[in-house]
């Protein structure tokens, strides 16, 4: 059922108002004044098509809680967790008085994500760009220069070994045959896990020979279950769990037949849609998970753009994606676009686009906003560690797209806020400058100061 908007509290004498509790110059405070939050309720409410049922929870609870998540790096138990003892994140959320139980159940979290989609969580990266733009962190003119690239965001998986594949997809095989009253042969629930175990010993010591040996064995441990399976499946009556059964044992086949040098292979029986990245890094040469197009401003690394994009698809073939996404989020389309030499071959014609290395056609300002084109570098190390691009737990490819996006809102999110400190602090800094206006001359710099954090 379409969400409802609470009731007004009512004055309670026995309780104290969260207002009276809290400093009303933090900065989430200010941030909250900023945000149209009633823009989430009318756009949100296309995904609640029955009307019938629980009323849903206020989308600005929601909205609030998915900002803190990502702006704290937080998990879903987490956020809910911290809500419960901070005022400060009640308020933001739109609490009236302070609220001693949980707001919801961690796991509704996961099912409003799935019910708004990407479409519903790009709105939340568009009200961080108005946000920013009240808040004077981020300038009308800043939007129509753009920097563009791209990263890789790892999925929440082992590294893929063929050894640890083997045994998991084994496992996984004779759980399903349980549930299902299947009687196999044998399992080899003893023999197997050894024999894994011992790959490992055998590759550590560069016994290579005998390391081979050891898979091809633990590899037709794995197919004679799979194979015991299939001659039984018959047995099994129509249902969910035949299904799960038919969908696993394609995915077994599809593991027991890659090769080394194949290009679409399996790297995890939970996520068959993660793909294998090499951004040439020293530390890291493969990375498993998918790639992202990231777009911010070319001054301030104000995020304006956020995708992620399966399969690993060609850095030139991604552009049009990226300014397509920034012009619907900003409401009007970029002018200049700064990329590296990744993006050569692009076929964009409608922005100017300039890659990094290029001298024709380049005046000085040019090459001044062209240097500025690095600046993005820090900013995508800014979301992985101090946000959670680094690892996405959300499954399948629309949980890759549903998380690049509200990695990118948290990243605004914490930019708001730092501007909010600096002008607050600023604002200490005038008081100060004013009591000790009979003992300091006034310069014409400082003037001009004061007057602006006056206006």
């Amino acid at each position: 059922m379409k969400p409802r908007k609470p009731p007004p509290e009512q004055d309670d004498l026995l309780r104290a108002r969260l207002i009276e509790m809290i400093d009303m110059r933090h900065q989430l405070v200010n941030l909250a004044a900023l945000i149209d939050w009633d823009i989430f309720e009318r756009e949100w409410l296309g995904f609640f098509p029955s009307h019938t049922g629980r009323p849903a929870t206020p989308p600005r609870l929601v909205a609030g809680l998915m900002y803190l998540q990502h702006a704290f790096a937080l998990s879903d138990e987490a956020v809910v967790a911290g809500w419960a003892e901070n005022p400060y994140w009640q308020h933001f959320c739109g609490e009236t008085f302070f609220q001693h139980r949980l707001p919801i159940d961690a796991s509704s979290l996961t099912r409003w994500r799935q019910r708004i989609g990407e479409e519903g969580v790009e709105w939340l990266l568009t009200e961080t760009i108005e946000a920013g733009k009240r808040a004077g962190t981020v300038k009308a003119n800043d939007l129509k220069r753009v920097t563009v690239d791209t990263t890789v965001m790892e999925k929440n998986i082992a590294h893929p070994t063929d050894s640890r594949l083997y045994e998991t997809a084994r496992r996984k095989l004779v759980g399903l045959a349980r549930e299902a009253g299947i009687r196999l042969r044998q399992n080899y629930n003893r023999l197997a896990p050894r024999l894994a175990g011992q790959v490992g010993r055998y590759a550590h010591a560069r016994q290579f020979k005998r390391m081979r040996k050891a898979l091809r064995k633990l590899k037709g441990y794995t197919g004679r279950v799979l194979r015991d399976i299939e001659r039984q499946l018959d047995k099994v009556p129509e249902g969910a769990l035949k299904a799960r059964m038919v969908d696993m044992i394609a995915l077994v086949n599809r593991l027991l037949a890659q090769k080394p040098k194949d290009k679409k292979k399996l790297y995890s029986l939970h996520e068959p849609a993660v793909d294998c990245l090499s951004k040439g890094k020293v530390h890291k040469r493969y990375e498993f998970g998918t790639k992202v197009s990231v777009a911010t401003t070319n001054r301030g690394g104000f995020v304006v753009g956020m995708r992620a994009l399966a399969g690993n698809p060609y850095d030139g073939h991604t552009l049009h994606e990226a300014l397509e996404q920034v012009e619907i989020l900003t409401d009007q389309r970029p002018e200049m676009a700064f990329v590296d030499r990744g993006y050569r071959g692009h076929g964009i014609e409608h922005v100017k686009v300039f890659i990094s290395g290029a001298r024709r056609g380049v005046t000085r300002t040019i090459a001044k906003l062209l240097r500025r084109r690095s600046a993005i570098e820090p900013m995508i190390g800014h979301m992985k560690n101090d946000g959670r691009l680094t690892r996405c737990p959300l499954k399948g490819t629309m949980g890759d797209a549903l998380f690049a996006v509200l990695c990118g809102c948290g990243h605004n999110i914490r930019m708001i806020l730092r501007h909010l400190r600096d002008v607050l602090r600023q604002l200490f800094w005038l008081n100060s400058s004013l009591f000790r206006i009979n003992k300091v001359e006034l310069t014409p710099t400082r003037m001009h100061q004061i007057s602006k954090l006056t206006a």
